[in-house]
């Protein structure tokens, strides 16, 4: 078994988090994945890095797939005894003119960004070392959705106590919403990625609390954060960041040195606290 430290990022083959493994390679003292659903995709990409001078390793991961996601668990566990520091970057977004049905767009894009990401950290949190660093990547579009939520809804997802089965619940039923046309009488806002990403950053201040509660003395630092409007497939050619300028926060909170005790729970944009 390793004792060398290691660092997952997941769908980082392009975007965002392509940049986010290059920024670690850099400055990470230990093994780096690259994964990416496509075995040949995180291929190149790792070539990519290469010829840079840079050296990732890659690991097959599709976060929609169950038995991917373990495989990738028993791996890390059987060579690495552990993970120092995971990144959920992985998430789909539809585009603003597509004309798939809204239905179906909630569908799909809770079950990648939601309950995939979920899917990982049930099964890669426990295996997080002492003085781990966990980023679950969300994004702004997380605050703005909340703002579009009935007062309801939103003192539950500003809840200090939500459990992650009570937000299960409530990211299940605004899919059911939507397939019965009446998410928005429910005091849903119109937005799919939006309402996945509330789902996301909600989780993490979830996940915060509990690390909190079962393993107080380990100091893993759990966040969330917006990455900013970046050049991406995601995002298109007009967004205001290049990829290496959205890495900056995901990888700022990856490296907090180890006698940092925050930010843990929190969302961060820019590298600062936002106000959930």
């Amino acid at each position: 078994m390793s004792n060398v430290p290691v660092a997952v990022v997941t769908g980082s083959n392009k975007g965002i988090g392509f940049a986010i493994v290059r920024a670690l390679c850099k400055q990470f003292p230990g093994d780096v994945y690259l994964t990416a659903r496509d075995t040949g995709r995180g291929q190149e990409a790792v070539a990519k890095l290469q010829e840079e001078g840079l050296h990732p390793l890659f690991h097959q991961l599709d976060i929609d797939d169950l038995q991917s996601i373990r495989v990738l668990r028993d791996f890390l566990k059987e060579k690495y005894g552990g993970l120092n520091v995971l990144i959920n970057n992985a998430g789909i977004a539809f585009k603003v003119r597509d004309t798939t049905p809204f239905a179906i767009q909630a569908e799909v894009t809770l079950k990648t960004n939601f309950f995939g990401t979920r899917n990982v950290c049930t099964e890669l949190l426990p295996l997080v070392k002492p003085y781990g660093r966990v980023v679950n990547v969300s994004s702004m579009a997380s605050s703005s959705a909340l703002g579009g939520c009935s007062q309801e809804l939103q003192q539950k997802f500003r809840s200090d106590i939500i459990t992650e089965d009570e937000l299960v619940e409530l990211m299940t039923k605004f899919v059911e919403d939507t397939k019965k046309s009446v998410h928005e009488k429910e005091g849903w806002p119109n937005t799919a990625y939006g309402v996945s990403k509330i789902g996301v950053t909600v989780l993490s201040r979830i996940q915060a609390r509990m690390l909190n509660e079962k393993r107080k003395g380990d100091h893993i630092l759990l966040n969330a954060c917006c990455p900013g409007w970046v050049r991406t497939d995601m995002a298109g050619p007009k967004a205001t960041k290049s990829p290496d300028e959205g890495a900056e926060t995901p990888v700022y909170l990856a490296l907090l040195p180890s006698d940092a005790d925050g930010p843990h729970g929190q969302f961060l944009s820019n590298k600062t606290v936002r106000t959930w």
